[in-house]
């Protein structure tokens, strides 16, 4: 069975944690929200992907191989402009050939997966399916029109007076028909071509598209915090059974903590659900609730929550408390004088922080 993954956007609304690297490679729950795409596609069946990637995405390859560590292969295709979702499918015509298809945007995550929506999709043999969840503003997403049946009728993308409030999710499934309407559509009116567009052509040639209803929730990880709500809710749907006994530690430990090899706690307080990468040093501070901490990271006199850490982050000597934070590689933070004011920051990679009253 294979699946393409659409991995060729910039992420400009998550810069500047994307100048330095691919927005789907930012960890949540201490894990690449692609490894955790990857899952659950292989959950769902998937043994052949092809990631479309755009120009110079050597740390895209790096991370995933060719699929060795889900036991499957994995291939890439590249987008060398970008001129939209449906010329991004395009661009894996020769690695589909002539079989069913699953395309999935690469920064979406969803709380059940696809099995159940791949199954249905190959079971029913259509030309096409979609997958649909409720959102309060359809305005910005591309909206699905349903008939009283409950049948896919129309398609629209971004629309001002949307028909209904169901989104797509970026999740779909597709037979090569798809490449025959992609190749009928023109660009819309923002320069790119439309996969909303090449699915109304389906329907306008009388081919059949089934649609869904997600189960679950649905996140499109596109801002920060998007990407700190999956941090959350992944750390929520960790193994209860993997989480530190905490008669068998020694410091303190509220609800579900989860401790990677190597990591050394003193005199601290960590409440859960968090988790503490490989080889972190953490000493007189406190680390709350819906907290990744990556490997190697250094936290000293700081108390922090609901954060993302990423490797290698030395963070010591902070009086006040950090909240709802992304940090990126590397990011030094060091404070001079007293101070009682909360802060959030969005660092990038090799940032370096120095506080003073």
């Amino acid at each position: 069975m294979k699946a393409v993954i659409l991995c060729a956007g910039q992420g400009t609304r998550l810069r500047p944690l994307t100048h330095t690297g691919a927005k789907h490679l930012l960890p949540v729950a201490n894990r690449p929200i692609l490894f955790h795409v990857l899952d659950r596609l292989v959950e769902a069946g998937i043994d052949e992907v092809c990631v479309v990637v755009s120009e110079g995405a050597a740390k895209m390859r790096a991370a995933l191989g060719h699929g060795e560590e889900w036991n499957i292969r994995i291939e890439y295709a590249t987008q060398h402009a970008p001129r939209g979702l449906a010329h991004a499918v395009n661009v894996t015509r020769e690695f589909v050939g002539d079989d069913r298809f699953l395309v999935y945007l690469g920064d979406n995550l969803l709380e059940d997966g696809v099995r159940d929506f791949v199954r249905s999709a190959w079971e029913e043999a259509t030309d096409g399916a979609v997958l649909l969840a409720e959102v309060s503003d359809p305005s910005r997403f591309g909206v699905a029109q349903l008939d009283a049946q409950g049948r896919l009728i129309a398609v629209q993308e971004k629309p001002a007076n949307p028909p209904s409030n169901l989104a797509l999710t970026g999740v779909y499934a597709f037979t090569p028909a798809i490449f025959e309407s992609i190749a009928r559509i023109r660009p819309s009116d923002r320069g790119e071509l439309e996969i909303t567009d090449a699915i109304q052509d389906l329907l306008d040639r009388g081919c059949s598209v089934t649609a869904r209803q997600v189960e679950g929730w649905w996140l499109d990880t596109g801002m920060p915090d998007d990407v700190l709500r999956a941090n959350q809710l992944l750390l929520e749907a960790l193994p209860v059974e993997d989480a530190v006994d905490p008669d068998e530690v020694d410091f303190q430990v509220e609800g579900r903590v989860y401790c990677e090899e190597g990591v050394q706690v003193k005199d601290s307080l960590v409440r859960g659900p968090a988790i503490l990468g490989a080889d972190c040093h953490i000493e007189r501070a406190f680390i709350g609730p819906f907290s990744a901490i990556g490997a190697h990271c250094r936290i000293v006199d700081t108390e922090l929550e609901n954060s993302i850490l990423m490797p290698d982050c030395d963070i010591q000597g902070v009086p006040f408390s950090l909240d709802s934070s992304i940090l990126g590689h590397e990011v030094i933070m060091r404070y001079t004088d007293e101070s009682s004011a909360r802060n959030r920051l969005i660092l990038a990679d090799h940032s370096q922080l120095w506080l003073t009253s």
